[in-house]
């Protein structure tokens, strides 16, 4: 009678919330159109309401999409997506970075990630030139 709740079979690992390439497509698009987008506004194009745990988990993708990008010799996407309130990135965007050792917040960190937007910016506007 309580066997079926104690089954031993392995636990599955859950799949990723959200699909990568999609997630990068989405980056691409925004970076071609010179535009930063929040973490809500890119979880509500995913068809997710802003949670902390999705936030989280987005981060990750993020991640994942700035590993494969630089293995491309493509620029970071993830430095598009950021917080409504202040308009820049998150701490794990800050925590591992080796080129910048500021404040993660105000001018200078503003300054940074301006210079590191625009790279991407001008890189997916010069690849679309180039498919036209």
């Amino acid at each position: 009678m309580f066997d079926e709740f104690f089954d031993e079979s392995p636990v599955k690992p859950a799949a990723p919330p959200f699909d990568v390439a999609l997630v990068e497509r989405l980056l691409q698009d925004a970076a071609r159109n010179g535009k930063a987008v929040s973490y809500s506004e890119l979880l509500l194009e995913l068809g997710y309401r802003f949670s902390r745990p999705k936030m989280r988990a987005l981060c990750k993708v993020l991640d994942e999409i700035d590993r494969r990008g630089a293995a491309r010799g493509e620029p970071e996407l993830a430095a598009l997506v950021v917080r409504e309130g202040d308009g820049l990135p998150g701490q794990g965007w800050w925590v591992g970075r080796r080129d910048y050792a500021g404040a993660w917040t105000g001018p200078e960190a503003r300054a940074f990630l301006s210079g590191v937007q625009d790279k991407t910016f001008s890189f997916w506007k010069r690849r679309a030139k180039g498919r036209a």
